[in-house]
């Protein structure tokens, strides 16, 4: 009988996987890789934010006509190539912005409503409807949104951000009320389509008007006149 070979310690046997070490190692490089996949998409998303933030200050002092990629780039510490690989050009990297800052209106929006303490649920969307209207006197979201928005994107991209962000919260509020017994029975959807059609209307023009101030008072008693009067009758 053959002698058995000593094998030194820490040592594997000649012709034996060392399958434990293996499954270490395998286990630790697919951590690592997974580590590095996390740190890429960060630095990504890290990227893709500073060019929205810094394009949409620049855009809302300068406008997209008076705003270019360099400045864009320069200002987010970023490079061109980061700015192309991730917005096709400069109007694909206006519509992102244009969709931030409508979305942190509509969640400005939603955040004040849901504080608020009105006497009924139509009062919550009168109050929505005047909080809406301030808006559009200023700020970012007049510049961006309400004059270069449907020039630069069309029309089509303001029924996108309706969509996304106010159509349903407005239906929402509307069967609410209704529910309540604070809603003359009408179609709900076919009174949400007629009010955002109205608050479009109202918007562009507050925006477009000489003196907005006064364009939003204006309007601002004619839609709440209209909301009033869609209480019930009594009797």
């Amino acid at each position: 009988m053959a002698a058995k070979t000593q094998v030194p310690e820490g040592q594997e046997p000649e012709g034996r996987e060392p399958q434990e070490e293996s499954a270490v190692t395998r286990r630790t490089v697919r951590a690592g890789a997974i580590r590095a996949q996390a740190r890429r998409a960060e630095h990504a998303a890290d990227t893709r934010e500073a060019l929205v933030s810094a394009a949409r200050t620049l855009f809302a002092r300068d406008g997209f006509d008076g705003t270019g990629t360099e400045q864009i780039v320069a200002e987010a510490r970023v490079t061109r190539g980061a700015l192309y690989h991730h917005f096709r050009d400069k109007a694909d990297l206006f519509r992102a912005v244009m969709a931030k800052a409508a979305g942190d209106v509509a969640q400005r929006l939603i955040d004040e409503q849901l504080a608020a303490d009105a006497a009924s649920p139509l009062d919550d969307i009168r109050d929505g409807v005047s909080a809406f209207l301030d808006v559009c006197i200023g700020g970012d979201f007049q510049r961006i949104v309400l004059v270069d928005g449907p020039r630069v994107l069309g029309a089509d991209a303001w029924e996108d951000l309706v969509d996304r962000y106010g159509r349903a919260i407005l239906e929402e509020w509307l069967n609410r009320a209704a529910q309540t017994g604070a809603l003359d029975a009408v179609p709900v959807r076919a009174l949400a389509r007629l009010l955002i059609a109205m608050l479009t209307e109202a918007s562009l023009a507050i925006a477009r008007a000489d003196d907005p101030a006064a364009e939003r008072d204006d309007l601002g008693v004619v839609l709440d006149r209209i909301l009033t009067g869609l209480r019930p009758r009594l009797g």
